[in-house]
């Protein structure tokens, strides 16, 4: 069984970005340009729930296997048809005390033929997790950004009133 890893550390804390990924249907923070739904009206967080995504003419579907808002952390699989065998990932937050930063790790183990190994390996590592991270990334701070003016304009209204 293979396994591909990723990593990083946001500058939000852990319950900041949970709270931006933790709905298994929602997905547009990973920049993904897709119609994303949760099959047969469950819920993003409902176990069992099945996601899925539709890239232009291409559908990917995946079944929510855990999901812990203690433990910050959701694991799925792939359905067929899938690209490898037996995909199986999870994403989790975890605080970063000292400095009150999010620790994020999105890891996967699957089956594949020998000689694509390097290449699953590497793509879901580097062309997957670390896209979608990087995508998040962006979206909580454009997001923080927007706060930030907000606040200043409300500031701004006190003063004048």
């Amino acid at each position: 069984m293979a396994k591909s890893f990723y990593s990083t550390v946001l500058d939000h804390t852990a319950d900041d970005v949970w709270s931006f990924i933790r709905s298994f249907g929602d997905y547009a923070w990973a920049g993904v340009e897709s119609e994303t739904i949760i099959e047969d009206g469950k819920a993003g967080d409902q176990v069992g729930a099945i996601r899925r995504v539709q890239i232009g003419g291409r559908v990917i579907r995946q079944q929510l296997l855990a999901h812990s808002d203690i433990d910050q952390f959701y694991t799925y699989a792939f359905l067929e048809p899938a690209p490898v065998r037996n995909y199986q990932a999870t994403i989790q937050i975890v605080p970063v005390v000292e400095s009150g930063q999010a620790f994020v790790q999105w890891w996967a183990t699957f089956d594949c033929a020998e000689d694509a190994l390097s290449h699953w390996t590497n793509f879901f590592a580097h062309e997957g997790f670390a896209t979608w991270l990087a995508s998040l990334r962006t979206v909580m701070a454009d997001r923080r950004q927007q706060f930030v003016v907000d606040q200043h304009r409300r500031f701004v209204m006190d003063q004048r009133q």
